[in-house]
């Protein structure tokens, strides 16, 4: 299944020391393949599970030493191999996608951080294992970082999502919808009305402190790794803020970084 897809942060960039990049994008195809499986086409959620299955399967043989035969478990396998990488953070990814498959909506926040640590959190942590930075405090930050990057692209994507499968998906959690008085009709009509826009603001000024709990982590790395991460951090704050400045209008204004953005965030990287 090949997609093209919109990024908001680079993957295996230029600032990541050369050594490291064939394993991030080992881990990036994983988790972009699994990922389309879930989410692309018209693929009934029977044949999304199965082909997740035998992902989990893939990863089942890395398990137990046997070889791959598939290019992607091949490459990914050797990466595992050669920096020994925990498989724990890849049955997590593949658990949330699964999970993307038959569920739509979740009740609480608490809910949806839960979704985020299965979908968002185990590529940071897997970086860090990468890396050999896997402190218990690293793990914190970047758990943070990456469950506020899953936000943003869920605040960014509302319109999108509603579009999603056979009833639409909606991250926002059921609780601030009832809070903010914003229906599901509501949503469908994609008018940014004064509720929503206000319950726009409450989950921007969330991600946005979920963020900065965790940007610690771009000092606390070395070198080229800390200046990425920190040009992460400053991505996902610079699309916090132009949904601010649509007005909380993610309907029709939908925020996105475009490469004329990225020197500039990576010069403020260098010099955060």
């Amino acid at each position: 299944m090949s997609v093209d897809h919109y990024e908001n942060f680079p993957v295996a960039s230029l600032l990541l020391p050369a050594r490291y990049r064939p394993a991030v994008t080992a881990i990036y195809a994983f988790a972009r393949t699994a990922d389309d499986i879930a989410d692309e086409g018209d693929l009934p959620a029977a044949e999304r599970l199965r082909l997740l299955a035998g992902f989990r399967a893939g990863l089942d043989r890395i398990a137990c030493g046997e070889p791959s035969q598939e290019p992607l478990f091949q490459q990914l396998q050797a990466q595992i191999t050669a920096h020994g990488l925990p498989l724990e953070p890849f049955y997590d990814l593949l658990d949330a996608f699964a999970q993307d498959v038959v569920q739509d909506r979740y009740a609480s926040f608490d809910e949806l951080l839960d979704y985020c640590r299965r979908s968002a959190n185990p590529v940071g942590r897997l970086l860090l294992h990468l890396f050999d930075a896997a402190t218990t405090e690293n793990l914190r930050r970047a758990d943070a970082v990456c469950s506020a990057l899953q936000l943003i692209n869920h605040w960014q994507d509302v319109g999108l999502d509603l579009d999603k499968g056979p009833r639409g998906r909606i991250y926002l959690p059921q609780e601030d919808l009832a809070v903010f008085g914003v229906t599901e009709s509501v949503l469908r009509c994609r008018v940014a009305s004064a509720e929503f826009r206000a319950l726009m603001r409450f989950q921007v000024d969330r991600a946005r402190a979920l963020m900065m709990s965790g940007a610690a982590l771009g000092r606390s790395l070395s070198g080229r790794i800390g200046m990425e991460i920190r040009a992460i951090v400053a991505g996902g704050l610079a699309i916090l803020d132009r949904i601010e400045a649509a007005g909380y209008d993610v309907f029709h204004h939908r925020p996105v970084l475009r490469p004329s953005d990225w020197p500039r965030l990576f010069l403020r990287s260098v010099f955060a």
